[in-house]
């Protein structure tokens, strides 16, 4: 699994202001997200949920190399697994966060662990939004990032477990490019709805100021 803008874009992006204690990251990869809620928090328990057994063994991996393993856990099992040994534990999460398989509209390749990735067949919006809506604690938050054109459609699914949007930042590549994605932030709260809008280039590889400050603590070059 190769670490990519959207999971850089949505760990510097979500908000901690809640101080967590609990998270989960559904979908771990790499472990880049938890790995990052690592570094930008103090919550005692980060945990990390991937069904690939060869992208869990990477998560794992990463977890016992960092400065924070202490405090990573990683779980090898599928979303609906884990949500219900939660579920039967009475226990919930201060934060979920998720970069989550996206593109159903499109056919899969040949490399099944870059399928399990990339494609809703494996979690859908559906599954995802349920299973979160059961996890995440009363006054929890819940922050992903998703293609732009879903947009309507995942916050409409979003309602039917009475998850709301309170944060929304639409992304695209640069001026001349339509929005590509949408951070969204939802929880079970109904708010004003604060929006704002980033560019990531000012031409290729000349990046925007407001880009590079957001996720300037997670690269060495920029």
């Amino acid at each position: 699994m190769k670490i990519g803008t959207d999971g850089v874009l949505l760990g510097a992006w979500c908000s901690l202001e809640n101080i967590p204690d609990t998270i989960l990251d559904i979908g771990s990869g790499t472990g880049i997200l938890a790995l990052m809620m690592a570094q930008r928090s103090s919550a005692s328990i980060i945990d990390a949920i991937e069904i690939d057994e060869d992208a869990f063994e990477q998560t794992v991996q990463n977890f016992e190399l960092s400065d924070w393993g202490d405090r990573l856990y990683g779980y090898h099992a599928s979303c609906k697994e884990f949500t219900a040994e939660i579920v039967e534990e009475g226990e919930t999460y201060d934060l979920i966060i998720s970069n989550p398989p996206f593109y159903s509209d499109t056919y899969p390749s040949n490399d099944s662990a870059r399928n399990k990735a990339r494609f809703t067949v494996h979690l859908s919006f559906e599954e995802l939004l349920a299973s979160v809506a059961k996890m995440l604690a009363k006054d929890g938050n819940f922050a992903v990032i998703i293609p732009f054109k879903e947009e309507a459609y995942f916050t409409n699914i979003a309602k039917k477990y009475h998850l709301h949007v309170t944060r929304r930042c639409r992304v695209k590549g640069n001026d001349k490019t339509e929005i590509k994605r949408s951070l969204l932030e939802l929880s079970f709260r109904e708010t004003i709805v604060k929006s704002e809008e980033l560019t990531l280039e000012k031409d290729r590889h000349q990046y925007t100021d407001a880009y590079r400050n957001l996720v300037k603590d997670f690269y060495l070059k920029l």
